[in-house]
């Protein structure tokens, strides 16, 4: 069992499950986030996300959704250890029960590639079949009128996601990418798209991980 510390927040990690990366810390910096927003993230794994979000925002209504029993039941395990309310359900986003949300936030860090692809993720960065058209349906079916989705990626695949974002009335709204270097090519892209909003897309200052961006600081 490894631990980080996340600010005020202990995640604890089973053998197994998919390990704390830098996209989820970015991620979750980036995210739009107030007191009080019922938020959800889509393939919560150890819940991560769930408690960097809860370190930048105070009484949040927590839920995850994670396939991997083991995962879930880490997840439920952090949020009770670290003194927070919240569900996490066991199972595929597609199934989540009838009547769950609205929410004003959903968060994920979704599987990269493609089934057919030829990438090699590993199992646990491979899509299902419906990949992301799969996972935006989801996120537009729970996300309140206005609501935030918030996601990141690989850069290769930029004009896929936004095209499947809008095709289910989520218009991205902010755009950022990631690099480890000024001069270096982007790794990550993180987006956030608002459902039945007007078009206008910011694209925001490249974050670069050799500057340090704080991760609790929007």
């Amino acid at each position: 069992m490894s631990a980080e510390r996340l600010g005020p927040f202990l995640l604890r990690q089973p053998p197994g499950v998919f390990p704390l990366g830098e996209d989820a810390l970015r991620l979750a910096a980036f995210a739009t986030v107030r007191r009080s927003w019922k938020v959800c993230d889509l393939g919560t794994g150890s819940g991560c996300l769930l408690l960097l979000l809860s370190g930048r925002a105070t009484g949040l209504d927590l839920y995850g959704v994670e396939l991997d029993p083991t995962a879930a039941r880490a997840a439920r395990d952090n949020l009770m250890e670290n003194g927070l309310g919240g569900t996490v359900w066991t199972g595929d986003w597609n199934t989540l029960p009838g009547g769950t949300g609205p929410f004003d936030l959903v968060v994920s860090n979704p599987p990269y590639f493609a089934q057919g692809s030829g990438a090699s993720g590993g199992p646990a960065r491979m899509e299902g079949r419906d990949g992301l058209e799969s996972l935006c349906r989801t996120a537009a079916r729970l996300t309140r009128n206005g609501g935030r989705f918030a996601l990141c990626h690989r850069p290769e695949r930029l004009a896929e996601v936004l095209d499947v974002l809008r095709a289910h009335r989520l218009e991205p709204k902010r755009l950022a990418f990631v690099k480890n270097r000024a001069d270096a090519a982007p790794w990550l892209f993180l987006v956030e798209a608002q459902k039945n909003r007007k078009t206008g897309l910011r694209v925001e200052p490249d974050v670069l991980i050799s500057a340090g961006a704080a991760l609790y600081g929007r």
